[in-house]
């Protein structure tokens, strides 16, 4: 991803692009997300507004295990106003897993997510330290964090903990076990376990994210998920 050393560290987005013609009730904007340095402590921009308890969230987001559609993951929902709700595959066909570095703490990319005002989410996020993963959203919702309406709808999104530049980030369980539920992903909507099907955000068309970066093995991911 790219830095800006002028702003707060955030996990990494660019400006969503409007999707084709919908309601008025479902046309979302993004703003320019996940940049910046790294911050010593969590800063009060970055936690969950107070106000988000007014907010209608995911009726789904009830039992903090029931609800997620990788077993091995946590239920960390994200504010229902940082993604589109839907019913894909049968809305929208997957066709790709798209990976990411959050340029930000575990804890706090979890904050940003569940922030309403920051209009970014990912389906999961890997932790680095042990490879725990969070599911922020389900996997039939469209989540923000490609910065290309074509590409949210036709993706599951992959956050891995960690800065680009920071390779020590990208631990051995971090490796394994989002090898694991990239592979799952890919048998549940027959998706080959190759470099067309599984991307980097650098990938996406109109992007100017560089993540995850020269530092991630893509040899090494790769294998990993034809072995899982």
């Amino acid at each position: 991803m790219d830095m800006d050393p002028a702003g707060p560290a955030q996990p990494e987005e660019s400006s969503q692009p409007t999707p084709p013609a919908r309601p008025a009730s479902s046309r979302l904007s993004r703003r320019r997300l996940l940049k910046g340095t790294a911050l010593a402590a969590v800063p009060y921009v970055l936690l969950p507004d107070p106000r988000a308890g007014a907010q209608t969230e995911d009726p789904r987001a009830g039992a903090q295990n029931e609800a997620v559609d990788y077993p091995p993951a946590e239920w960390e929902p994200a504010s229902s106003s940082n993604y589109t709700s839907s019913d894909r595959p049968d809305s929208y066909a997957i066709d790709r897993v798209i990976i990411h570095v959050t340029q930000e703490t575990y804890p706090n990319t979890l904050a940003i997510f569940a922030n309403p005002q920051k209009k970014v989410s990912a389906h999961y996020l890997v932790r680095s330290a042990d490879g725990h993963i969070a599911q922020c959203v389900h996997e039939a919702d469209i989540a923000w964090h490609a910065g290309n309406w074509d590409y949210n709808t036709r993706s599951i999104g992959i956050e891995h903990e960690g800065w680009v530049d920071q390779p020590a980030y990208f631990t051995n369980a971090l490796y394994a076990q989002s090898a694991r539920l990239t592979a799952a992903i890919c048998d549940k909507y027959g998706l080959p376990k190759d470099r067309e099907h599984i991307i980097g955000h650098y990938q996406v068309p109109g992007t100017d994210h560089t993540d995850p970066g020269p530092s991630w093995d893509w040899v090494r991911y790769i294998r990993l998920v034809n072995f899982a």
